[in-house]
């Protein structure tokens, strides 16, 4: 079952989001799925699908509050207005604490933009049990290792022209030296390998899905969220 649903964030501002649940939703675990810089499109939708035919209850934020773009310089323009901490600490903590209340457990995942705020997620939503990066950091000035408290998987692309591969070395060590449960894969891959939209004449130059890599990422993916959410 699919439906458009409001929850409150810390604050009690209202926010939208699009819930995808499995057939037997009572008591299933739960993730939050966070958008890549397009907005909460067909395509995420469509990841938050997946993971209930796999039997969890996902919630999409609506971070950009409606607006959705195909095009890379409105895209941009929509990150960039988009306060990474409020998101983190407001909408995607209110989307768990939402789904916290018929959850037991509650794992966040995000994509290129949503991993960056997936990362940020997992330092300020201590009611998150578990997550999972895809290709995408914050600068790590704003990454306060020490309060990520529960087992983080990544999966980083070595070619992406997005997130460099060095900024990434540099998040690994961080998160070793705060004690944080994490394990990063990395695949010989582009920005984007696991979005099957990334195909064509009209994908960005720096992406490209990777339909190989991308289904072992997501067998390593729920293998990870069985583990720590069931």
């Amino acid at each position: 079952m699919t439906r458009t649903i409001s929850f409150n964030r810390p604050d009690g501002k209202s926010v939208q989001g699009y819930l995808a649940e499995p057939a037997d939703a009572a008591g299933a675990p739960a993730v939050v799925v966070i958008q890549e810089w397009w907005g909460l499109n067909d395509q995420i939708r469509g990841v938050a699908d997946r993971m209930a035919a796999a039997g969890y209850r996902a919630l999409v934020p609506d971070l950009y509050r409606g607006k959705s773009t195909v095009e890379a310089e409105e895209a941009h323009h929509l990150m960039s207005g988009l306060n990474f901490g409020d998101a983190a600490s407001q909408d995607i903590r209110g989307a768990v604490q939402h789904l916290k209340a018929g959850s037991a457990k509650v794992g966040v995942t995000g994509f290129c933009m949503g991993g960056a705020l997936t990362v940020l997620s997992m330092t300020m939503v201590p009611e998150a049990d578990a997550g999972v990066v895809w290709y995408g950091c914050p600068p790590l000035e704003y990454v306060d290792a020490t309060k990520i408290k529960a087992p983080l998987m990544a999966h980083w692309a070595t070619q992406d022209g997005a997130f460099a591969i060095a900024t990434v070395d540099q998040l690994d060590d961080k998160l070793r030296a705060a004690g944080v449960a994490y394990t990063g894969h990395r695949y010989l891959a582009q920005h984007a390998f696991a979005n099957e939209t990334a195909v064509g004449p009209h994908r960005l130059p720096i992406t490209q899905y990777d339909p190989a890599w991308a289904q072992i990422a997501w067998d390593r993916t729920f293998s990870f969220f069985g583990r720590h959410l069931r």
